[in-house]
């Protein structure tokens, strides 16, 4: 078995860190092709590693990338799916996610696991001494497991102690993902940042047109304003192949040649992956579906990456001044990109503002309770990160709650009264979020004559009752069938409203294993765990949704071998 190996570098410095860079070896014995880089920007989180593209395959061997033990097991239907995480004695904890199947005594253990606890979805914390594993052992099969959109291996380090994530290029990694090309910047916008600041003449947010110069270099005609402005970036690396579409590694910006404002994915915790909203600009990628990575802070907040800085990235345009604001996007292999925008001073006329709102005024500092007949919603100091004003009003049964393009930066709490539905209705009722036709099941609790939910954005709120059962469908074989031949038996589960909450399957009376994939909504069992018996064999299966519906299928076949 051929293994590669990564290349012994000279460790570097970064966030006052030293990192091995001749410790780890490659979990997969093939070219590193990356899909996923460390810190790309994703639906409410950072991502938080590398995803190593497969070949388009399942199936292929995942190496322990240095000597340690399996600390934990987690098997979930969503998330990394199958995933093994084994720590090193240096400190650090290595992370396999999405796989197929485990290896050798990993995988007998959590297959006897799953009898044990009689679940699919499981977690374990094992001792040093349980499950060993040594530098290239194969440790599982890479595969497609819970959230993942296609085959591949997610692959993540993180500090043992602390659980920061750590960028793996840190560790030497660089040396086996190969990145020729340059970031790509699509866009620059640049704000206003309050209501008497013009920009260009206007009082709006603008996209700052781009053109390229001889050296490659991204150039724009020049901007005027009359007061603080901030700048944002829509870019991206291509990293090892010209057809993914991988976040940046590290921005800087510049105000006529000093320093003055930076970032770079090198580590940060989960706890901070929430603030990619306040991060981004949140109300454009709700509106068009584009994240431009905002480079200032109106209002401190806790993401390290951001806030080592000594300034706030704002450009304070003064009378009679004229500046280059220069940005720099480089990928961790320095490929750099390069926008420079000239800006000056240009007194600008007053803007006319003229408000006739009714909306709630909404200081993020502050506590709140909104109230009326039918809801009631309360929100704690430093809901949200800056003052806006919120729009709030009610019609029928639904609650309008502003929309969703300000970011929260805690959950807040909605209950609305049901005094008006009996007990079994109660019972069968949810606050939903609608998104569009779309009814979102969102966990609720009932206190009296109260339901209530805590929630994590602004938008349409409406209690929903769900009295249907799950579907069970698609079975894999015909009642009364001999099935010698095949391997496993399957069926296929659906809800149309709260969602599946639970299954169970059973054949004779005993609880057997079917993993979930809520991506094509199929059960699966494999015929080899042995829990059949020759001649007639009965098979039940029970899905229950949030909202306890419950489905019963029950069937027989036929099993000579």
């Amino acid at each position: 078995m051929k293994h590669i190996f990564l290349l012994f570098f000279i460790t570097s410095l970064s966030f006052g860190q030293d990192y091995p860079k001749d410790y780890f070896i490659s979990p997969l014995d093939i070219p590193l092709d990356v899909s996923g880089a460390f810190g790309e920007l994703r639906s409410n989180h950072f991502h938080t590693g590398l995803d190593l593209k497969t070949k388009g395959v399942e199936g292929l061997p995942v190496y322990a990338v240095a000597d340690g033990y399996v600390s934990r097991i987690k098997i979930s239907t969503w998330g990394y799916g199958k995933a093994i995480y084994v720590t090193h004695p240096n400190g650090y904890t290595s992370v396999y996610g999405h796989l197929q199947s485990a290896n050798g005594k990993i995988e007998e253990m959590i297959h006897k696991r799953h009898y044990d606890e009689k679940a699919f979805e499981i977690e374990l914390f094992l001792k040093p001494s349980e499950l060993p594993v040594k530098q290239g052992e194969v440790i599982a099969l890479s595969g497609n497991s819970g959230g993942s959109g296609g085959p591949h291996l997610h692959f993540e380090i993180r500090d043992t102690k602390t659980e920061m994530v750590i960028n793996p290029l840190l560790f030497g990694f660089d040396a086996l993902v190969i990145d020729k090309y340059r970031p790509k910047v699509n866009s620059v916008m640049v704000y206003p940042l309050n209501d008497t600041i013009a920009i260009n003449n206007e009082y709006l947010t603008q996209t700052i047109p781009l053109s390229i110069n001889d050296e490659g270099s991204y150039v724009t005609n020049k901007i005027t304003s009359n007061g603080a402005i901030g700048f944002s970036l829509n870019v991206f690396d291509n990293m090892t192949n010209p057809y993914n579409k991988n976040g940046i590694y590290k921005v800087s910006t510049f105000v006529n040649g000093v320093p003055y404002f930076s970032y770079k994915f090198d580590t940060f915790s989960f706890d901070e992956s929430k603030h990619i909203n306040y991060f981004i600009d949140y109300f454009r990628f709700k509106n068009m579906g584009q994240r431009f990575q905002k480079m200032f802070i109106e209002n401190e907040y806790p993401l390290s990456i951001v806030n080592q800085n000594k300034r706030d990235g704002i450009l304070k345009v003064q009378p009679s001044a004229s500046y280059t604001y220069k940005i720099i996007v480089e990928d961790f292999s320095k490929n750099t990109s390069i926008i420079e925008i000239p800006v000056v001073y240009k007194k600008a006329q007053s803007p006319l503002i003229i408000s006739t709102s009714t909306d709630k005024k909404i200081k993020a500092k502050n506590d709140y309770i909104f109230e009326e007949e039918k809801w009631t919603i309360n929100f704690g100091a430093n809901t949200f990160y800056e003052n806006f004003n919120m729009r709030l009003n009610s019609k029928e049964d639904t609650l309008f709650l502003h929309e969703d393009e300000i970011p929260v930066k805690n959950s807040f709490n909605i209950s609305f009264d049901i005094s008006d539905l009996d007990e079994t209705l109660k019972k069968k009722s949810f606050i939903a979020y609608l998104d569009g036709k779309d009814v979102d099941y969102i966990k609720s609790y009932i206190k009296g004559d109260k339901i209530n939910a805590k929630v994590k954005k602004l938008g349409n709120y409406r209690v929903v009752q769900d009295t249907i059962a799950p579907k069970i469908y698609g079975v894999n074989f015909s009642e009364g069938k001999t099935i010698d031949t095949y391997t496993i038996i399957s069926a296929k589960i659906s809800d149309d409203l709260s969602g599946i909450d639970s299954y169970k399957a059973y054949l004779n009376g005993n609880w057997i294993l079917m993993e979930y994939d809520y991506k094509s909504k199929k059960l699966v069992h494999t015929l080899s765990d042995n829990i059949y018996v020759k001649g007639k064999n009965d098979f039940k299966v029970v899905v229950t949704d949030e909202m306890n519906n419950s489905t019963t299928f029950e069937s027989y076949f036929y099993k000579n071998n």
